[in-house]
């Protein structure tokens, strides 16, 4: 007992500086850790700030919210060596090889892009698809509804939210049906969507007898791990043919028949030949990664006929080997730019090389128009927006706010004939911690039917001026600003 008393007196004697030790030692530990593993200098920076000003604390927040695990457990998992590019691989025909270099010349972005994501990628482009736009839940849900009756052999569904609404039990019985008739159903839902609604669709489609897997559940003790890095991915495939992608969660608020008061706009996607190999495969890995089962076979993937004119790529981007993958794409895409480009997103939180590309091309004469809702459905995010705003607009962009409902659109056009569609908002959460799904499509046609889309939204619109940014009360320009210092994490 003297021995133990002797050594808490000394405890407590030099308390001070043992902990001072032990603060040293730890932010020092933190910050070796940081400076091996973070590329983003301001994002290494902030943490090491916050390791260095936040004794113990700061640490401990670090490597609970700031260290990415996703990575290492994908790479040990390994699915994603299950398959391979000559899986999914198209021969391209000699007449389609001369049609693409006719397509190439009329439109010169198409060569620029189609090198660039396929060094991205790894992938090649898919001729002859059809790609059909479905606007809100009004149109994409019937749609999605009937593939899912007609399934015969398999359906495959991701989403970020399956709400226990009236859009998500009309999901849950025609799963429920394609399930009991034979079709082999699976349904992946995110942790944190999942828990949108109470009481979770885990449980009922669990219940009725429909095979769903949940993606990086949260509840504690995990919730500190995975609570930033989630599929955000929305993909629906029937009989490995049919495929749906865009930015439409399963819940009634995005069907203005049935919510109007809190009525939520939207662009979902229909997708038909080669391309939709590359939404099941994303689908498959991310499965694979959930529950250990792998998906394989024609009952997944099917040999898949030319159907349309649209050269299409699938893009898969998220926190783990496929990092800032989309990041790059949307800046070449810029880039590339000779006439008019086109954005549509609910949030506007981009990189500064991204805003530095849009303001360069406005200056070099490019015409770009970027779409945002008048009114965020998350009141910091419209703040935060503010600041990057005035980055745009001094340079020549144009800035429009969408009038209510909330407008949940995503939406990339460039020269109206290159186009991308998915479920990537312009934010840090989207180009860096979140798992997303898009698709590249080389086809006139469909970007003038998407810039149709668009041109109309953008009637109803008010385009920013830099005089009415200037004319901000000081207290919400002190508001705004505090609020762009928390972008990162957004």
């Amino acid at each position: 007992m003297d021995l133990l008393g002797d050594i808490a007196t000394l405890i407590s004697e030099y308390r001070d500086g043992i902990l001072t030790v032990c603060y040293v030692l730890l932010s020092t530990a933190t910050t070796v850790h940081i400076i091996i593993h973070k590329r983003d200098t301001k994002a290494a920076t902030g943490w090491i700030g916050l390791a260095w000003l936040s004794p113990f604390l700061g640490a401990i927040i670090y490597f609970s919210f700031g260290v990415n695990r996703i990575q290492r457990r994908a790479i040990r998992l390994a699915v994603s060596d299950t398959w391979s590019q000559s899986d999914f691989e198209t021969t391209v025909t000699p007449e389609e090889q001369a049609r693409w270099e006719l397509e190439q010349e009329r439109f010169p972005v198409f060569e620029d892009m189609n090198l660039l994501t396929q060094h991205l990628t790894q992938r090649d482009l898919a001729p002859g698809n059809t790609v059909t736009p479905l606007i809100n839940g009004d149109a994409a849900f019937p749609a999605m509804l009937e593939a899912i009756a007609t399934a015969r052999k398999s359906v495959s569904l991701a989403s970020y939210i399956f709400d226990n609404d009236r859009a998500g039990n009309l999901f849950l019985e025609a799963l429920k049906n394609a399930s009991e008739r034979g079709v082999e159903v699976r349904v992946l839902i995110d942790g944190v969507g999942a828990r949108y609604s109470r009481p979770s669709m885990v449980k009922c489609l669990r219940k009725a007898g429909v095979r769903c897997g949940v993606f990086l559940p949260t509840q504690l003790p995990r919730l500190p791990t995975y609570s930033n890095l989630r599929n955000h991915r929305k993909i629906l495939v029937v009989d490995g043919r049919i495929g749906f992608t865009g930015g439409t969660n399963i819940r009634a608020s995005h069907c203005m028949e049935w919510e109007q008061k809190d009525y939520a706009q939207c662009l979902h996607f229909k997708l038909e030949g080669p391309v939709v190999a590359s939404l099941q495969r994303t689908f498959t890995i991310d499965w694979a990664f959930a529950t250990d089962e792998i998906l394989s076979g024609d009952l997944w993937f099917p040999t898949l006929e030319r159907c349309g004119q649209v050269w299409a790529r699938g893009v898969v981007h998220g926190p783990d080997e496929d990092f800032e993958r989309l990041s790059d794409l949307l800046v070449g895409a810029v880039s590339s730019a000779r006439q008019r480009v086109r954005i549509a997103t609910p949030y506007f939180l981009p990189t500064q090389a991204l805003v530095q590309c849009l303001g360069v091309a406005a200056m070099r004469g490019v015409e770009v128009d970027i779409l945002l809702p008048g009114r965020c459905n998350i009141r910091v995010v419209e703040w935060a927006m503010a600041p990057q705003l005035w980055d745009v607009v001094s340079k020549r962009c144009r800035v429009h706010l969408s009038p209510e409902p909330f407008d949940h659109s995503k939406l990339m056009v460039v020269d109206d004939a290159w186009s991308l569609i998915g479920s990537t908002n312009w934010d840090p959460r989207s180009l860096r911690l979140n798992f997303e799904f898009n698709v590249e499509c080389y086809d006139d046609d469909l970007a003038k039917e998407l810039v149709d889309i668009f041109d109309q939204k953008l009637k109803l619109a008010h385009r920013v001026t830099l005089e009415e940014l200037a004319m901000r009360s000081r207290w919400r320009r002190l508001r705004d600003g505090f609020a762009s210092l928390a972008t990162p994490y957004l």
